[in-house]
């Protein structure tokens, strides 16, 4: 078993998200769901600006907090750091926040899509995921989940709005 570094260190706190990422079962998933209030908060007060400034914020405070963790911890990508879900998972809100169609629908049909690109990483997910190390390659993976699922939900958001409840 590998060292657990305490959540005292802001560092630890912000890639552990809070310590979402110290759940004892899927605390990717827990990273990710525990993402998505903050991400209705941005988009419904803030617009696509809000939740795209408060993505890359976190995408840029990732690297340096999953350095640090990784350091700490002795292992590369430890599934407690959960940084990289939140950054992935506002990623996916963006189009439907551009659209102005953040309801609980979008959340849930984001979450699912996020979690399903950010598990099966695809081409080029999974090259990123085995290929790109520290900090950068812990973030870089997720983004890119990110993206799909993004362009997956801009497709629903745009193609079966009734669908999702938007008309």
């Amino acid at each position: 078993m590998t060292q657990r570094p305490s959540l005292s260190d802001t560092r630890i706190l912000l890639a552990t998200w809070f310590g979402a990422g110290y759940a004892p079962v899927a605390p990717g998933t827990m990273g990710s769901l525990f993402a998505l209030p903050i991400g209705w908060a941005l988009a419904h007060e803030g617009g696509w600006a809000a939740l795209l400034g408060a993505t890359i914020v976190v995408t840029l405070g990732g690297v340096w907090a999953a350095n640090a963790y990784m350091a700490a911890a002795g292992e590369h990508d430890p599934g407690p750091v959960v940084i990289d879900e939140v950054a992935g998972q506002w990623l996916t809100l963006l189009p439907a926040a551009a659209f102005g169609s953040v309801t609980w629908q979008v959340l849930v049909v984001g979450f699912v899509l996020f979690r399903v690109f950010d598990i099966w990483k695809p081409w080029p997910i999974s090259w990123v995921d085995a290929h790109i190390k520290g900090g950068f390659g812990v973030m870089a993976d997720d983004i890119l989940a990110g993206l799909a699922a993004a362009a997956c939900l801009w497709g629903l958001v745009l193609g079966a709005p009734r669908l999702l409840g938007l008309l």
